[in-house]
């Protein structure tokens, strides 16, 4: 049947809702080359036909071809929502685990969005990536989940992040840290 192939790129988007699983470049190939298919045997049947009419066969394809077209693009845009807002959740720099999963024109698509993002932050003097949830207080107890290394706090002093050390610091400097998972948030 026609247009299988685009329903199981849309089928895929939905069970990965919350991962993002690397490009499925063979259904979209498939989709295109079905599409590219039907486009030519359209073609073939007006390039015969002697009137202007439209057979429904004709109009059975030309639907065909749009609902490829609209299921591949909504595949797309679904990948693009994610990454979009991978750039919120991760900050600058993606997990080479997530990375790997992006092809070429999606690596692009983030770093453009990335610059486009810090170009906007720089024009208005403010880190809108930095508090995305209001805070309740201004310092956070944070544990060490993974060896980072030293960080500088803003009043000058130096602490050095070791797996399973503790810390209050200031929630500015914490929040990226969170989202890529080198801190957890303690509750107390």
């Amino acid at each position: 049947m026609h247009g299988e192939k685009g329903i199981e790129l849309l089928r895929e988007a939905a069970r990965s809702q919350d991962v993002l699983l690397p490009f499925n470049e063979d259904q979209v190939r498939q989709t295109l080359e079905e599409t590219k298919q039907l486009w030519e045997k359209n073609r073939q049947e007006v390039a015969e036909l002697s009137s202007a009419t439209v057979t429904p066969s004709i109009a059975y394809r030309h639907a065909a071809v749009e609902r490829n077209k609209r299921c591949m693009l909504a595949y797309i845009n679904a990948r693009m929502e994610k990454i979009r807002n991978m750039r919120w959740q991760f900050g600058a720099v993606l997990p080479p685990e997530i990375k790997a999963n992006l092809c070429e024109p999606e690596q692009e698509f983030f770093t453009k969005y990335n610059r486009i993002l810090v170009n906007y932050m720089a024009s208005i003097d403010t880190d809108i990536t930095e508090d995305l949830a209001p805070p309740r207080s201004l310092y956070v107890d944070v544990r060490v989940k993974q060896d980072y290394g030293e960080l500088e706090l803003p009043d000058g002093d130096v602490v050095q992040l070791k797996v399973g050390t503790q810390y209050h610091l200031p929630r500015s400097i914490c929040e990226q840290l969170i989202n890529q998972g080198i801190l957890e948030h303690v509750q107390s």
